[in-house]
């Protein structure tokens, strides 16, 4: 039944947005290269928006693209002068393809083991740290080009120079449209879970701009991680970043003010946290752990953020065990970020005398040089030791080396209160 072409437009938008890793990944395996599958499905979305409107929405839109893109890269493919090698590859298979019927329909959308291929080859560790997470935002989180340059504060043309190089770079390593096995295979999802991670921190914790939170950062990397814990469930610490990013996400409705300023852990309404969330966080982490092993760095984050979706109060979190697990967590993913972490944990437990004399001996890494956290911790234990001259030059340190403008006022506010208080003992 005809449709108008407004409610038409509408689902076409709606199902790519959804169906287009999938679309992408289906393609990509006949086709061999991502740029030109994306291409493709791009294809396919402007053959819906012509035909549905007088067709009718099909009753399984995204089989209906999948199997569109499908059929335009088979074509592709055929039209080629190489042909024959690339019939080799693809198989017999193709041989007698026929547009788009309904039985082409029925089965467009098994290609789950095409998906994670995609989800492994854009975050190929051969690309750089920043191209993985644009292609993996643009292939596999279905955001436009403006919608992944807005949430990371860079203009438009340089994620569309990050994509394009990226694609360029993937065609001339020969990287191939394949799921890892063996010693490359920890490697590989090593990167693929990096990748994940990092667009989830920059929804948690904008690094610049005027936002403390870009939610919806987070939400496409949630959900890219549980896709990825469907494809790979035997996979412990895919399930521990899950874990991580559920329990995390938790608190979103509570790490802000009303007017969008930044709410301190401590200070934080834990009744505004996401119980299903932390459900979904503590499931998860029970699967991670049932998988055996030693946890790896993803789990043991899930534990520390466990600990604290446990407590109902501030005071009440078990801080000597955090504490226990950031040790933990220094020997499976050593770095100076962590350390700092554990010195908080530290002084929580045991006094902040005892994490000073920790974040102290980080003063001297170079890797922490121009970590506005440093400073951040810093101020923070000297203000519990009453020194809130020292404290306040620690928080207006911190604020000169945030490009975050949120954490800054938040950093400013700290460094007035400590030269109001003036050293008065506490």
């Amino acid at each position: 039944m005809a449709v108008t072409e407004a409610s038409a437009t509408a689902a076409v938008e709606a199902v790519f947005r959804i169906e287009s890793a999938r679309i992408i990944a289906g393609v990509t395996r006949i086709v061999r290269d991502v740029g030109i599958a994306e291409e493709l499905a791009q294809d396919a979305l402007v053959a819906a928006l012509e035909q549905w409107p007088e067709s009718g929405v099909p009753e399984r839109p995204g089989a209906w693209l999948t199997a569109t893109a499908k059929h335009r890269a088979i074509d592709l493919v055929r039209r080629k002068e190489t042909y024959a090698r690339k019939l080799a590859e693809v198989g017999r298979t193709l041989e007698d393809v026929q547009p788009p019927g309904p039985d082409d329909i029925a089965g467009a959308d098994d290609i789950d083991d095409d998906l994670l291929r995609l989800i492994f080859t854009a975050c190929h560790p051969v690309l750089s740290t920043e191209a993985r997470i644009a292609l993996t935002l643009r292939l596999l989180g279905g955001l436009t080009t403006d919608e992944i340059a807005r949430a990371f504060l860079v203009s438009e043309p340089t994620v569309a120079q990050r994509i394009v190089r990226a694609k360029r770079t993937l065609g001339r390593a020969g990287v191939l449209f394949e799921v890892p096995y063996g010693a490359d295979r920890a490697a590989r999802l090593g990167s693929v879970l990096e990748v994940i991670y990092l667009i989830f921190n920059e929804g948690y914790a904008a690094t610049a701009g005027d936002d403390w939170l870009r939610p919806g950062l987070c939400e496409d990397a949630l959900r890219l991680a549980r896709v990825l814990a469907g494809l790979m469930g035997q996979e412990p610490e895919v399930h521990g970043l899950v874990a991580l990013l559920e329990l995390q996400a938790s608190r979103t409705a509570a790490r802000t003010g009303p007017d969008g300023e930044p709410v301190l852990l401590a200070e934080q309404n834990r009744s505004r946290w996401d119980r299903l969330l932390i459900r979904r966080g503590y499931a998860a982490l029970e699967r991670a752990n049932a998988l055996g092993g030693a946890p790896g760095p993803y789990a043991l984050q899930a534990a520390i953020a466990a600990c604290h979706a446990h407590a109902v109060t501030y005071e009440e979190t078990d801080w000597a065990v955090i504490a226990t697990l950031y040790g933990l967590l220094v020997k499976a993913a050593p770095s100076p970020v962590v350390e700092l972490n554990r010195a908080v944990a530290v002084s929580m437990a045991e006094g902040p005398e005892a994490g000073l004399a920790l974040v102290d001996a980080l003063a001297g890494d170079p890797a922490l040089a121009a970590y506005h956290l440093l400073p951040s911790v810093r101020g923070d234990l000297l203000a519990r030791l009453g020194r809130a001259d020292e404290a306040r030059a620690e928080f207006v340190r911190a604020a000169e080396l945030t490009r975050n403008a949120r954490e800054r006022a938040l950093l400013l506010a700290r460094a007035e209160k400590e030269a109001e208080e003036g050293g008065a003992p506490r």
